[in-house]
C-alpha cells in the first residue's frame, strides 16, 4: 500500500471515531448547500464498485428517470473498467481511485456498491467531499460504524439512501396500507425466508482469467480488513468472508428486515439470538450458508410487541417459497416483490363448547347447568366468525422496484431534501439486527439492543 493510501484511511478513520462521539438525539445541526439541481440540468453520477451490484444499480439509475445521467465510474479491477465502457460509452470517466471521482465538482451524484469494509469510508468521504449519496445496503459493516455515518449525512445537508429496494415495489406500499389500516389486527408473529439453492446465488461468482496483483489493486480492496497474501478468490467472492462482507445476514436478512420496518413502521427489535451452520459450501468460505434468527420486538406507541424469525438457507434442495409472512390476531399479509395475498379471519366472540372439550367430561347435570350460563352469556349472533376475507394483489405491469428506489432519491437530489424512502437513520435500524444477527452466531450469544437510540445494550 502507498503512503499516501494509508494516510487517507487513518485520516477517513480517524474522523469517523470523532463523529462517533456526538450524540445521535441531536437536532440536525447544519449548514445546508441551498444551491438546487434546476429541472432543466442533468443529475450527474459517478458508481464507485463496478461489480455485479454496481452494474444493476448504474442500469436501475439511468433508467429511472431521464435526468440521471452517467458520467464516471470507480473499480479496483481494470477488466470492470474496460467492461464500463464497452457498455456505456468510451467517454465515460474511469479510474482506480475513487477519490478521484470525488474530487470532481461536476459529479453530483455518488453510488457507493463497493465491498461492506468499505461503504462506511466512502460514504462519509463522499459526503464531506459535497456529493449526494446512494449506498448498497448493508450501510455499515459494524455496528459501531453506524451513528458516525448518519452523523456525517446530517451535517453534509445531502441527500443519502441505502439501497434495499424491494420497499419500492407496488405490493410493499400496499402492505404498508393494509397494515395502517388495522387490516390484520395485532402483529404477534413475522417469518420471512430467502433460500438459494445453486452455485451462482451461494457467491461462488466466476473469477476472470487474468486476475493478478498487476490487473487489481489488491491492496487498496484490503483497507482496514487483515492483511493477507492476494488471493482472487476473496477478491471476487467476497460475500464469503467476513473481513470484508457480512454473510447470509447482511446480503438477504437486511432485505427482509427492511421490507418489515418499512409495513409494520417498527423502529427495530431488542432482543436478537441466531443459530445455523456451514452445511453444505464448505469452499473455504467462514460464513454459514444456513442462518435461523430470532428477533423480539418491543411493544410501541405503534404496535404491540411481536417476535421475528428469519432463515436462509444456501443448501435448500427442497421447495423454495422466500416469503415474508406478517401474522396479526385477525388475519395475516404474505408478500413479495411482486405480489400479495391479505387473508382476514376473526374468531368470534363465544369461545365454543363440545367436540374436543372438557365439556363432554361433566356429568349430565353439570352439563345442563353450563349450557344454561353458556347460553345467557353468549347469544347466537356472538357465535359465528366473519366470512374469511381473501384479497389478492399483484404489481402493475411494468413495476419496477429497483427503478422506482432510484427514481424516489433523485427526486430528492433535486429538491434538496433529506427526506427519502430509505435514509440512514431507517438503513442503519435495518443493518444493526442483521450485524446482531452474525454477533449473536459468532459469539454464542443473545444480543441486546435500543433500537430507538440505536446502541447496544449492556
Amino acid at each position: 500500500m502507498q503512503p499516501t493510501r494509508r494516510k487517507f484511511l487513518q485520516n477517513v478513520t480517524a474522523a469517523s471515531a470523532l463523529l462517533a462521539t456526538e450524540s445521535i438525539a441531536k437536532p440536525f445541526n447544519i449548514i445546508r448547500d441551498l444551491k438546487k439541481i434546476s429541472p432543466n440540468d442533468k443529475i450527474r453520477f459517478a458508481t464507485i464498485g463496478m461489480g455485479i451490484q454496481g452494474h444493476s444499480d448504474t442500469r436501475a439509475a439511468i433508467r429511472s428517470t431521464p435526468e440521471a445521467e452517467f458520467v464516471a465510474a470507480a473499480d479496483l479491477y481494470d477488466g470492470r473498467l474496460t467492461r464500463v465502457k464497452e457498455q456505456y460509452g468510451k467517454d465515460i470517466f474511469t479510474t482506480r481511485d475513487f477519490r478521484q471521482i470525488l474530487e470532481r465538482k461536476d459529479i453530483d451524484v455518488v453510488l457507493i456498491v463497493t465491498p461492506d469494509h468499505w461503504h462506511d469510508h466512502i460514504t462519509k468521504a463522499a459526503l464531506k467531499a459535497g456529493k449526494n449519496v446512494y449506498c448498497e445496503k448493508p450501510m455499515v459493516h459494524h455496528i459501531d460504524e453506524g451513528l458516525s455515518v448518519i452523523d456525517a449525512w446530517k451535517k453534509s445537508g445531502k441527500t443519502m439512501q441505502v439501497g434495499s429496494q424491494s420497499i419500492s415495489s407496488a405490493p410493499y406500499r400496499e402492505a404498508k396500507k393494509m397494515m395502517q389500516a388495522g387490516d390484520i389486527g395485532e402483529i404477534n408473529f413475522v417469518e420471512s425466508s430467502y433460500d438459494r439453492f445453486d452455485s451462482i446465488g451461494a457467491w461462488n461468482y466466476s473469477i476472470p482469467t487474468d486476475a493478478s496483483p498487476q490487473t487489481l489493486d489488491w491492496d487498496t480492496f484490503l483497507g482496514d480488513a487483515p492483511k493477507v497474501p492476494f488471493d482472487a478468490k476473496r477478491f471476487f467472492r467476497w460475500r464469503n468472508y467476513r473481513d470484508y462482507g457480512t454473510g447470509v445476514a447482511g446480503d438477504l436478512f437486511v432485505h427482509l428486515i427492511t421490507g418489515v420496518h418499512f409495513v409494520t413502521s417498527s423502529l427495530g427489535p431488542e432482543r436478537i439470538m441466531s443459530s445455523g451452520e456451514l452445511s453444505y459450501w464448505k469452499d473455504g468460505r467462514d460464513v454459514p450458508d444456513v442462518l435461523v434468527s430470532i428477533l423480539d420486538y418491543p411493544k410501541t406507541d405503534i404496535h404491540t410487541n411481536f417476535q421475528m424469525v428469519l432463515r436462509v438457507n444456501f443448501a435448500n434442495a427442497g421447495a423454495i417459497s422466500n416469503t415474508t409472512r406478517i401474522v396479526g390476531t385477525e388475519g395475516q399479509i404474505q408478500f413479495t416483490a411482486n405480489s400479495l395475498v391479505l387473508n382476514k379471519k376473526k374468531l368470534p366472540k363465544a369461545p365454543g363448547m363440545g367436540g374436543y372439550d372438557s365439556f363432554n367430561t361433566f356429568s349430565e347435570a353439570q352439563q345442563k347447568e353450563f349450557k344454561t350460563q353458556y347460553d345467557a352469556q353468549y347469544p347466537e349472533d356472538t357465535r359465528k366468525a366473519e366470512p374469511i376475507k381473501e384479497v389478492k394483489f399483484e404489481a402493475p405491469k411494468g413495476d419496477d422496484a429497483h427503478a422506482n428506489h432510484f427514481a424516489d432519491f433523485f427526486e430528492n437530489v433535486k429538491k434538496g431534501s433529506l427526506g427519502n424512502v430509505e435514509d440512514p437513520v431507517f438503513g442503519f435500524r435495518a443493518a444493526a439486527p442483521v450485524l446482531a444477527c452474525n454477533e449473536s452466531y459468532f459469539g454464542k450469544k443473545i444480543v441486546n439492543w435500543d433500537p430507538v437510540n440505536m446502541k447496544k445494550k449492556k
